[in-house]
């Protein structure tokens, strides 16, 4: 970095350390000055890679940060091992101390360099602060970034004694034209105590224009220029300071308000095309936006080439490009008549470009290429690569430059631009400007496509972690909605499940994982899971949620959800729940009258010791049911009690069609990305006819197997349902026989026709029935072996007074 137009232009390069003490900015000054290179120097602590003498390396430590440090030492360069003496600056930066963000910044200048050019001043804390105007949107010129001066210092103590002497008059002069809010007797005051000390001796709270000047690589004698000298001209690097026999100082007038405007023009449009470029998190738009912030102000077209592989995010940027790469063009932008360009090189053609390109060789270098001239030779060499259209008119006479896009050491595609015949060529700031682009381009697109990625995955891992199509049970419909956050970083836990259980019954259940993020999801992720498993055990809907909380208690202290589940049962009409924590359901009646079933509130499962509490509710066929997490309900301007009330109020009147109300609810959000997941599950009471379901209780005696095998056939031909006869006699007859030898007490078989044909056989036997392996010998243990060949399902699960073993047959259409 160069710091310009203050007292004179002094080289010097800040430097940046994260919270465990190692580099994290290293500009290409540092390179000069240390011989590093960047990928030698990032990452790795400041003492091992300089050798700082052992006295001063605790101005870099992370433990003493707090401390600020300014003096000198003697280094040997990395690359040759030549000495250099280095003046630092170094000063903490505020922020928690185990955070790996910035925590300080050095900055650093060669000594030998200063002393040959006089007495000046530098910049002590650099706090660049971004533009205050907003400006037109085309790039044009807007006000340049402000920068607080929070310390004057000198940059070196005079070598003799009568050197402050000698200084002491331009010195004053520079330092009150900079502090223009002092009078003259106040900064010469200051001005003596800063020679004679040779130290700080103010602290401002000022702000000033600072103009940058983009790094150039330096002669051996290049350092510290006095005002007075020629202007510096930007990316030219610091112009010599005059000797004593010429003009110094105080010798010219300072530079006016329109040729300081002139100076910093560059750093506003830079700081506004930069901020155009970073605006949004899609790649492809900043990609564009790069292409549209160039033309005119640097060039007359401008094309963005990108790999595919960035384009589609499919995988990380190849480490090598040659012209088997596969490219895609993503931008183009031109000053000349609409439609000029665009079928010649139009956005999104596919390329593949030969290695002996400027485009291929600036990917593969590292380094931009510039023509000055593209002679026509050259032109039909370059219009040849992108087939049978002729672009040697787009390429003739005109001024060319490729810059690679890279971003993190990987090559992302690359900028080309070029300049019409009638116009100059790209200068030495141009090309300063157009890197600069580049690097803050480069790594919007990369940061965009990281962004893309994060999102997908988060979205996969949630999407794989819910249900896909609602379940086609006997008895109710079910339809369900999800709508993830807008943001990847609020993905959440939001999770809902619709489970069919024994008996036609169906199992409802929606819940919330506090928090955000991929931990979120994946606990969410384990807890549906755990949920799907306890309800096939046919628990109670307070018994399963207080097995998942001792689970969520297993999973760790901080794993909190709220958790809603009911169990809906179409022959008894009687849906039971359960919450914990949960917001209650809404039930709609079957003449639209809507209400806020009170289920008892519970705590969410994974506090533990509360005890939760199971509420039934009687349900006509025709009602609705609409369970939903807060992020439906929560807004800034209400709570969640307000919110069930509109939400109660909207289902008022409800009509069947389950896809129209959740359709309604999502349409009713007030933004098309809310800060919340929302889940929503809509079930339709429907109920079973009463004529499709039989049962009979037996006695316990032998003669109940045949009588029963003769109940079951005659009901099966009344539904038209002969064809099932032989095998559902079978099977009765084997658990009825089974109940039988291991049960006691009460016996009875349940038939219901549904989607399927199902029959149940419940005993009052503690004994579960389990499939085992039958020898050829063995005189029993074949009766559930027949059950599972034959059946399309099968299954046991407990009640309170005994047990249950079921079977279903698949009922073919006529």
């Amino acid at each position: 970095m160069v710091i310009a137009d203050l007292l004179g232009v002094a080289r010097m390069t800040a430097i940046t350390l994260d919270g465990r003490g190692r580099i994290s900015h290293w500009d290409d000054t540092a390179a000069d000055l240390f011989g590093a290179a960047r990928p030698q120097a990032v990452g790795r602590p400041p003492a091992a890679l300089l050798g700082l003498p052992r006295e001063h390396r605790g101005a870099f430590e992370p433990e003493v940060f707090g401390h600020v440090w300014c003096g000198t030492c003697t280094l040997r360069r990395v690359d040759d091992g030549e000495p250099a003496e280095v003046g630092w600056w170094v000063y903490p930066i505020d922020g928690d101390p185990g955070d790996h963000g910035v925590r300080v910044l050095a900055l650093a200048a060669d000594l030998r360099r200063l002393r040959r050019d006089g007495i000046g001043i530098t910049i002590g804390d650099l706090l660049l602060a971004p533009p205050d105007s907003a400006g037109p949107s085309d790039g044009a010129a807007r006000r340049p970034a402000a920068a607080r001066l929070l310390r004057v210092e000198p940059t070196l103590a005079a070598p003799s004694g009568d050197e402050p002497d000698r200084c002491a008059g331009p010195f004053a002069g520079r330092l009150a034209e900079l502090l223009t809010a002092l009078d003259r007797a106040a900064s010469e005051k200051i001005t003596s105590q800063v020679l004679g000390f040779g130290c700080p001796a103010v602290s401002l709270g000022l702000t000033i224009r600072l103009p940058l000047v983009p790094h150039t690589p330096s002669a051996p004698h290049a350092g510290l220029t006095p005002r007075g000298g020629a202007a510096p001209r930007a990316g030219g690097g610091a112009q010599p300071r005059r000797g004593p026999g010429t003009s110094g100082t105080a010798d010219r007038p300072p530079p006016t308000r329109r040729d300081v405007s002139r100076s910093l023009e560059p750093l506003a449009y830079l700081g506004a095309a930069g901020e155009q470029i970073g605006s949004s998190l899609d790649h492809l738009h900043a990609a564009r936006t790069l292409a549209e912030v160039v033309v005119p102000r640097l060039a007359d077209f401008a094309a963005v080439e990108l790999l595919e592989r960035v384009v589609a995010d499919s995988a990380p940027p190849a480490d090598e490009v040659d012209e088997t790469t596969p490219m895609r063009r993503v931008a183009v932008a031109h000053n000349d008549e609409p439609g000029r360009w665009e079928e010649a090189v139009p956005e999104g053609e596919a390329l593949f470009l030969p290695s002996g390109t400027p485009f291929v060789q600036a990917m593969r270098t590292g380094r931009p290429v510039h023509i000055p001239c593209v002679d026509p030779e050259r032109a039909a060499r370059i219009a040849a690569v992108f087939g049978d259209r002729d672009l040697r008119p787009l390429f003739t006479g005109r001024a060319l430059l490729v810059v690679p896009l890279i971003a993190r050491g990987r090559v992302l595609g690359t900028f080309k631009l070029l300049r019409k015949p009638d116009r100059p060529g790209f200068d030495e700031l141009d090309l300063a400007m157009v890197d600069e682009l580049a690097r803050r381009a480069a790594l919007c697109v990369d940061n965009g496509r990281l962004y893309r990625r994060e999102v997908k995955v988060a979205e996969e891992l949630q999407r794989s972690m819910l249900p896909d199509d609602p379940p086609d049970v006997a008895g109710a419909r079910v339809r369900y909605r999800y709508r993830p956050a807008g943001q990847a970083a609020q993905v959440g836990g939001d999770w809902f499940d619709a489970i069919p259980l024994p008996g036609c019954r169906l199992g409802i259940v929606v819940g919330d994982v506090m928090g955000h993020g991929l931990t979120s999801a994946a606990i969410m992720g384990q807890l549906r899971t755990a949920v799907r498993t306890l309800a096939a055990e046919d628990m109670r809907p307070a018994r399963l949620l207080r097995q998942l909380d001792g689970l969520a208690r297993r999973l760790g202290e901080d794993y909190l959800a709220t958790c809603l589940f009911a169990v809906y049962d179409p022959v008894e009409r009687l849906c039971t729940l359960a919450n914990a924590g949960h917001v209650p359901p809404v039930l709609v009646s079957a003449d639209g009258e809507s209400r806020v079933l009170p289920v008892p509130s519970g705590v969410p499962v994974g506090v533990g010791g509360e005890p939760f509490e199971t509420m039934e509710v009687k349900v006509e066929d025709g009602s609705q049911l609409v369970l939903c997490t807060d992020g439906l309900l929560e807004r800034r301007d209400r709570d969640i009690d307000t919110g069930l009330e509109e939400l109660r109020d909207r289902l008022a009147g409800a009509s069947a069609d389950l896809d129209g109300t959740c359709d309604d609810l999502l349409d009713t959000l007030p933004a098309p990305t809310p800060a919340d997941d929302i889940a929503i599950v809509a079930v339709g009471f429907d109920g079973i006819p009463a004529d499709d379901v039989v049962s009979w209780e037996l006695e316990p005696e032998p003669g109940s197997v045949p009588w029963i095998r003769g109940q079951v056939a005659s009901r099966l031909a009344g539904w038209g349902l002969g064809a099932l006869t032989d095998t559902a006699q079978l099977l009765v007859s084997e658990l009825v026989t089974n109940a039988l030898v291991h049960g006691a007490g009460s016996l009875g078989v349940r038939l219901i026709k549904g989607r399927t044909l199902l029959c149940e056989v419940h005993d009052d036997g503690a004994d579960m029935p389990h499939l085992r392996h039958a020898d050829a010998t063995d005189e029993s243990g074949r009766g559930l072996q027949l059950v599972s060949h034959l059946s399309t399902r099968w299954g046991t699960h407990r009640t309170e007074e005994g047990k249950i073993v079921w079977f279903e047959q698949r009922i073919r259409p006529c």
